[in-house]
C-alpha cells in the first residue's frame, strides 16, 4: 500500500505527529480487513429468497459465457424479466442490479467477443440499465449501450425506454443531456480530456430521436417539466407541441411560460411560440391571444383574434385586445391576403368592445357597486386633524397649496366625473382662478382626468373651456381632451379634430399641450395620419429643443414598441443634425426617452439603432443609448441586461469642467461631464426586472448598494426604481425603505422617495402609507416643494377611491401593458430633474400617468354584454406551477358577489361551476356562459 504523502514539517525529529503518520498504512490494512469481514458478514446475512436470486443471476451470467449459441437468448430474456419485475424501496438500488454490479466490467469485455446479431443487442439493453451502477466511473455508459443496441437492430423495433422504469428514462434523459453539449463544445472547438470507454455511437439526429422518445415516457408520467427541459437542451423543443396530448398540453404550456423570464434569447421568444403553437392546437384561443400579445405578432394576433366561430368567445378576446391597447387596424386582414375569415369591416358589436367606450360607464357602476360614487374632498384625503403639525402659523404658499389640491381632487376622483373642484364647480369655475399661470394649465387639465374615459359627457364638460382668452386655461383644455380620450377609440375621432389644428399654432403653450394631447388620446394607436401631422416638429429646427422633443414623445406614446424606422431615423438625425447648445437642454431626455419607447419590448430589435447613436458625438448619445437599451428588454428580467444597467453605475464622474493652466493655454475648455445616463441606468435596472419577481427581489438588494455607495444622481434615481418595480403593490419591506429614503439628508432623494411612496401605493388606500404620508405631511410643514409632492403622493395613494391601478402587467401579471409601461417612463423622467421640470412650471407632466390608469376589477357579462353577479373566490395568486396534482391556485380567499376589486397580486376564480368563463383569466370584462350540465345536477340533488 503506498504511503500517504506527508506534511512537510522543518525539523523532523521534533514532529509530534510523525509517530502517528507512520502508524497509518496499518490502520489502513485494518480498515480493508474489517471492511471484508463486513462484506462476507452481509453475504452471510442475504435472505433465502436474495441468496437464490443471487444465485440465479450468476448462473445465467455463466451461460451467457458458454460457447452454445442457444443458451443466450433464454438467459438474456430470464435476465431481462429479473431486472424488470424487481420491486424495491425508493431509497435503494433494486438487487438485481446491486447483485449484478460486480460483474458488469466482465459483461463489458463479453459482448465485445460477440458477433452482430439481435441476441448482441439485446445483451446491449440489458448492458444500458446495469451501467446507471457505474456512471461515476465510465459516464454516458447507458446511453451508449442504448445507442449500440438500436444501432444493432434497426429493422426489429426495440423495447420502450419506458419499459424499464422512470428511473432508467431520467438516467438516460441526463447522460442525452450530457453526450449532446459534449459534442457542441466539440465542434466549437474546446479542448476536453479524451473518454476512449464511453464514446457513444450515433448521429445528433439520434440522440434527439432518443431524446423524444424519453420525453413522450416523460409526459405520460406527470413529468411534463422533465419532458420540456430534456428538449430544450437537445435545442428542439418545438416537437414538443406533437408529442403532447389534451391531458398533458396544459401543465407544459404553463410551465413553458414561467420558463420564458429565465431564459436568454432568442429561446425565450421560441418557447413563446411554441406554447402558441400548442394552444393554438387545442383550440384555447384566449391563451394563444395573450401569447400574441406578448410576442407583438401582427399577423398571429389577427389570426387568433379571427380563429373562433363563437361571437361571445370573439367579444371576449377583443376585450382582451383593448386592455392591452391593439391597434384595430392589425385586425383588419389586407386587402392582398384575399383571407376570407379576416373581414374589412369589423361588426358594430366588436368594435364597441376593441374600442373600450363601455369603460366609463362600467367604472361608474362598479363604483356604484363599492358604494365610493361620492366624490371626496381634499380634507377627506389629508385628514389634517391627524397630522402631527407643531405649529399653526406655517408659512404656506397657497398656490402651491392649491395647485397640489388641484392633482390630489383629479387623482382620486379619476374617471368618476363628479368632483367638487372642477366637474361640479359653479359656472365661471372659480377654482381655476384660484391657481396662478401655469398653475391655471393644470387645473383645467385635472377636468380630464375626472371625466376620465367618458367621450360623450367629459366633451362637452371640457369643451367650454377652449373658449377661454386666458392662453393657459386654452391649453390645460386641450391637455384635457388628450386625458379623457386615454385609452378609448371612438369613430367621431374627437381628439384629433379638436387638438390637430392647434399643432400648428404659434403659442409654444398651445402647440405642446395639442401634441401631448394626441400622444395621451392615441397612445398606442400607431395611428400614420397623427405621425404626418406632427413629425415634422421634431426635425424643425426652427422650433425649440422643449416642442421637437415634446413632440418625439408624443410619437413614442402613439407608435410605443413598433420600431417605427421613419420616426427614429428622424429622430436620429435630430440628434445628429442639432447644435450642441440644444443638446445640453434638459429637454433632450424627452426627444431620446420618444426614440427609446419605439423599441419597448424590441429586445434585439433595437441593435441597428444603438450602434447608430454610437455615431452621435454628444453626450446625450449615452444616456439614448442606456435608454434604448433598457427599453427593449423592459419586463423580460433579463439578468445580462441587469448587470450591464449595474456597471453603468458604478462609473465616478468627474462633473467639474477642466480648467486651464493659465493664459496662454490654449485648449478648449471642456464642457462638464452628463451623468443623467446613470439616472437612466437605475431606472432601467427596474424596469428590466419588474417583469419577474425573483429578479424584483434580487434588485431590491441591488438598489440598496446603490444607496450605501452610489454618487448623488444615482442615489436620486433609486426610489423612483423602487417606485416602479412596485408600482400599485405596496410591499412591507419597500415601503419601509422608501419611508426612511423620505427623511434623507438630500431634499432631492427624499422628495422622489415621497413620489415613489406614492407609486407603489397608487389605487389602493392603504392605511399604513396613508399614515407614513400624513406624518411627512407634519415633518416637512416648512418644506413647501416637499409638502406638495406628500400631498400628490396622497392623492395617489387613493387614487380612483382605491379601484384604479398603474401596474403595467396584467391577465394574472403575465402581459406587460406596453402604454401603461410609456406612461410610468415619463413621469419618473421629469423626476430625474424634478426642480427643472414638476417643481417648475412643467407640474402638468403628472399627467403622463394618465396611460398607465386602469381599473382594478373583475366584472362579470352575460352574452348580451349585460353585468350578472356570480360568486367568486377571490385570494393571493399562488404559483402552481410543476406542482403534482390540482392544488388551489388561490390562497386565504373570501368569497364575494361580482362586481369585485382585485389587488395586484391577487388572483379571482367561480365559486360555482354555475356559468363556464370565456376568458382564462378572471379580470377586467370576463364573458360568462350558462353551464348545461349545472341544473341537472341540481335537480338529482333534490
Amino acid at each position: 500500500m503506498p504511503e500517504p504523502t506527508k506534511l512537510p514539517v522543518p525539523v523532523p525529529s521534533q514532529d509530534p505527529k510523525k509517530k502517528k503518520s507512520e502508524e497509518k498504512p496499518d490502520e489502513d490494512v485494518k480498515d480493508a480487513a474489517a471492511k471484508k469481514k463486513d462484506e462476507e458478514k452481509e453475504g452471510e446475512e442475504l435472505s433465502e429468497e436474495d441468496l437464490q436470486l443471487k444465485n440465479e443471476l450468476e448462473m445465467l451470467i455463466e451461460r451467457l459465457r458458454e460457447l452454445d449459441t442457444k443458451l443466450y437468448r433464454p438467459a438474456l430474456e430470464t435476465l431481462r424479466t429479473l431486472i424488470r419485475t424487481s420491486t424495491s424501496s425508493m431509497t435503494s438500488v433494486p438487487k438485481p442490479l446491486k447483485f449484478l454490479h460486480p460483474h458488469y466490467p466482465g459483461l463489458q469485455t463479453l459482448y465485445e467477443t460477440w458477433p452482430v446479431s439481435d441476441d448482441k443487442s439485446l445483451f446491449a439493453d440489458i448492458l444500458s440499465v446495469l451501467a446507471m451502477t457505474y456512471s461515476d466511473t465510465q459516464p454516458r455508459g447507458t446511453l451508449r449501450y442504448r445507442l449500440l443496441s438500436a444501432s444493432l437492430q434497426p429493422s426489429s423495433p426495440l423495447s420502450e425506454p419506458g419499459s424499464w422504469g422512470h428511473e432508467y428514462v431520467r438516467h438516460l434523459a441526463a447522460e442525452l443531456g450530457e453526450e449532446y453539449n459534449s459534442r457542441e463544445l466539440d465542434e466549437a472547438g474546446v479542448e476536453k480530456e479524451s473518454e476512449e470507454e464511453s464514446t457513444v455511437p450515433g448521429t445528433v439526429d439520434d440522440l434527439r430521436n432518443l431524446a423524444i422518445e424519453c420525453a413522450t415516457f416523460l409526459l405520460q408520467h406527470n413529468a411534463e417539466p422533465d419532458a420540456v427541459d430534456l428538449l430544450e437542451e437537445l435545442e428542439i423543443v418545438d416537437k414538443v407541441v406533437e408529442i403532447v396530448d389534451e391531458n398533458t398540453y396544459e401543465r407544459v404550456c404553463q410551465y413553458m411560460i414561467r420558463c420564458v423570464n429565465l431564459l436568454p434569447p432568442p429561446d425565450d421568444v421560441s418557447f413563446l411560440r411554441t406554447a402558441h403553437l400548442i394552444y393554438a392546437k387545442h383550440n384555447k384561443f384566449p391563451q394563444a391571444l395573450a401569447l400574441s400579445i406578448r410576442l407583438g405578432d401582427q399577423d398571429l394576433i389577427r389570426k387568433d383574434f379571427n380563429a373562433p366561430a363563437n361571437p361571445s368567445m370573439k367579444k371576449q378576446l377583443a376585450f382582451l385586445l383593448a386592455r392591452a391597447q391593439v391597434p384595430k387596424e392589425w385586425l383588419e386582414a389586407p386587402a392582398e391576403d384575399g383571407m376570407d375569415d379576416g373581414e374589412t369591416e369589423l361588426p358594430e358589436d366588436l368594435l364597441e368592445c376593441l374600442s373600450n367606450t363601455r369603460l366609463s360607464t362600467q367604472f361608474k357602476e362598479f363604483g356604484k357597486e363599492l358604494n365610493v360614487l361620492e366624490p371626496k374632498s381634499l380634507e377627506d384625503v389629508y385628514k389634517s386633524h391627524l397630522e402631527n403639525t407643531r405649529t399653526a402659523t406655517a408659512n404656506v404658499d397657497s398656490a402651491k397649496a392649491n395647485l397640489a389640491g388641484t392633482f390630489v381632487n383629479a387623482f382620486v376622483n379619476a374617471g368618476f366625473g363628479n368632483d367638487k373642484l372642477m366637474a361640479k364647480a359653479e359656472e365661471g369655475n372659480s377654482w381655476v382662478y384660484k391657481n396662478k399661470d401655469h398653475g391655471m394649465l393644470s387645473a383645467t387639465a385635472s377636468l380630464g382626468l375626472s371625466v376620465l374615459w367618458d367621450t360623450d359627457e367629459g366633451l362637452s364638460q371640457v369643451d367650454k373651456y377652449t373658449y377661454s382668452s386666458e392662453e393657459h386655461i386654452k391649453a390645460g383644455a386641450f391637455l384635457a381632451f388628450g386625458i379623457l380620450n386615454s385609452g378609448v377609440r371612438t369613430e367621431a375621432d374627437a381628439a384629433l379634430a379638436l387638438l390637430g389644428e392647434y399643432v400648428e399654432n404659434k403659442s409654444v403653450s398651445l402647440k405642446t399641450s395639442a401634441i401631448i394631447g394626441l400622444g395621451l388620446a392615441y397612445a398606442g394607436a400607431q395611428r400614420a395620419d397623427i405621425m404626418d401631422l406632427v413629425l415634422p416638429y421634431v426635425a424643425d429646427e426652427g422650433v425649440s429643443m422643449e416642442i421637437a422633443s415634446l413632440t418625439s414623445l408624443a410619437l413614442g406614446f402613439i407608435f410605443v414598441g413598433s420600431g417605427n424606422g421613419e420616426i427614429a431615423s428622424t429622430i436620429l438625425q435630430t440628434l445628429m443634425e442639432r447644435e450642441d447648445k440644444y443638446l445640453d437642454e434638459k429637454w433632450a431626455r424627452y426627444m431620446v426617452l420618444g426614440l427609446s419607447l419605439l423599441y419597448l419590448g424590441l429586445q434585439e430589435g433595437a441593435d441597428a439603432t444603438i450602434a447608430t447613436l454610437k455615431a452621435i458625438e454628444h453626450q446625450i448619445a449615452q444616456t439614448a443609448a442606456v435608454l434604448v437599451d433598457m427599453c427593449s428588454f423592459a419586463g423580460t428580467g433579463n439578468v445580462l441586461k441587469v448587470q450591464e444597467l449595474l456597471h453603468y453605475c458604478d462609473e465616478h464622474i468627474d462633473k467639474s469642467p477642466k480648467e486651464k493652466k493659465d493664459d496662454k493655454d490654449t485648449t478648449p475648455e471642456e464642457p462638464p461631464k452628463d451623468d443623467t445616463f446613470q439616472a437612466f441606468a437605475v431606472i432601467g435596472i427596474a424596469l428590466v426586472a419588474m417583469g419577474e419577481e425573483i429578479g424584483s427581489e434580487m434588485s431590491l438588494r441591488q438598489f440598496n448598494h446603490l444607496m450605501h455607495y452610489g454618487e448623488p444622481i444615482v442615489r436620486k434615481a433609486v426610489p423612483l426604481a423602487l417606485g416602479l418595480v412596485s408600482a400599485s403593490n405596496p410591499q412591507l419591506p419597500i415601503m419601509d425603505t422608501l419611508s426612511k429614503y423620505s427623511h434623507d439628508n438630500d431634499l432631492q432623494v427624499a422628495l422622489n422617495a415621497i413620489f415613489a411612496m406614492g407609486l407603489i401605493g397608487a389605487g389602493t388606500n392603504n392605511a399604513r402609507l396613508a399614515q407614513m404620508l400624513r406624518q411627512l405631511a407634519g415633518y416637512y410643514y416648512k418644506e413647501p416643494d416637499c409638502l406638495f409632492m406628500v400631498r400628490i403622493a396622497q392623492g395617489l395613494v387613493h387614487m380612483g377611491k382605491g379601484t384604479i391601478t398603474i401596474n403595467p402587467f396584467f391577465s394574472d401579471r403575465s402581459i406587460m401593458s406596453r402604454t401603461a409601461v410609456a406612461g410610468l417612463l415619463a413621469t419618473l423622467t421629469a423626476f430625474t430633474d424634478a426642480k427643472g421640470f414638476i417643481l417648475d412650471r412643467y407640474h402638468w407632466m403628472l399627467y403622463f400617468l394618465v396611460p398607465a390608469m386602469y381599473p382594478r376589477f373583475l366584472m362579470t357579462l352575460d352574452e348580451e354584454l349585460n353585468n350578472i353577479p356570480v360568486t367568486v373566490r377571490v385570494g393571493q395568486a399562488v404559483d402552481v406551477v410543476g406542482q403534482a396534482g390540482k392544488p388551489r391556485t388561490i390562497s386565504g380567499f373570501q368569497t364575494h358577489s361580482t362586481p369585485v376589486r382585485l389587488g395586484t397580486t391577487e388572483r379571482a376564480e367561480l365559486a360555482t361551476e354555475e356559468y363556464i368563463p370565456f376568458a382564462h383569466v378572471l379580470e377586467g370584462f370576463v364573458i360568462l356562459q350558462k353551464n348545461p350540465g349545472w341544473e341537472k345536477e341540481d335537480k338529482m340533488d333534490i
